[in-house]
Parts: C-alpha cells; structure tokens; sequence
C-alpha cells in the first residue's frame, strides 16, 4: 500500500498530516519523509512502532523529527501505528486511534479509575513490533533483531 487514504469498515481514517501539501500529493515528499512513512507502512496491523524506534530503524535522526513527519505527512498511512514509548494515545487523536486499535485488536491496557478521561493505553510490552517478519531489504536483515529497535 501505498500512501493511499486508510479506510475501516467502508470509511476513510482520517488522522494527523490532514489538509493541502504532500500527503495529498501536490508535492514531492522530503526524503526523510518518505523513509519515515515507508517504516509506518510496514508495521502490521495490530502492532505499533514508537517515534524513537522508527528513528533507530531508518538510522536518522531522533522520536521529535519522527513526530514531525508523522504531524505533517501521516495522514497518507496508518498513523495511529507510531506511538509514544509510554503508549498514551496521540492528543486531540485519542478516539479514532482508540477505534482503529480496537479494530486491529492491538493490545491495551485498561486506564486506571482514576485517571483523566478514562482511555486505555497501548500494551507496549505486548503491542511493540520489533520489526520481524518482513519480507526482504533491511526488515529482514533487522527480524528479532531487538538492539536495533
């Protein structure tokens, strides 16, 4: 798939990176761009990657410049896939992501009573992919290997 609009259930996922310039493409994608969105499209659904482990995985930059790219550009793929490493769902996207991850059947933690609006958080433990199980290029060469990520 490529940057196409992600649709569940007959509509269209909207998310981060809406509006005019690139990700409706109007423009050329900033190489970094493109590579971060590559990463974003090969997590499998029901897996989430964090900013920093997307940065480790392309071998530039850090989470912030990840985060930036996903802020401006990733509406074109299943931006709710990278996350925060505390897994607290994307502010302001906090429903739809929680919709497309009880989709998926990503793992979640259920919010403690007393917490602010009551929204589970991811499982990381158990929701993180480490990048396995991809064929070819550098996922393959990277499968189980966690001191990458």
């Amino acid at each position: 798939m490529r940057r196409q609009e992600h649709e569940r259930d007959g509509k269209r996922v909207a998310g981060p990176g809406e509006g005019p310039g690139p990700a409706d493409g109007a423009a050329e994608l900033p190489e970094y761009a493109e590579r971060v969105l590559d990463v974003a499209e090969l997590i499998p659904p029901g897996r989430v990657m964090t900013y920093g482990d997307v940065a480790e995985w392309i071998e530039e930059g850090g989470p912030r410049q990840v985060g930036r790219v996903m802020a401006l550009y990733g509406g074109a793929v299943p931006w709710w896939r990278v996350v925060r490493s505390d897994g607290v769902l994307l502010a302001g996207h906090e429903l739809r992501a929680l919709d497309a991850y009880r989709a998926e059947g990503t793992p979640l933690r259920e919010a403690a009573r007393g917490a602010e609006g009551h929204l589970p958080r991811l499982d990381m433990r158990r929701a993180r992919w480490d990048g396995g199980a991809v064929g070819g290029g550098q996922a393959a060469e990277h499968a189980g290997d966690r001191s990458h990520i």
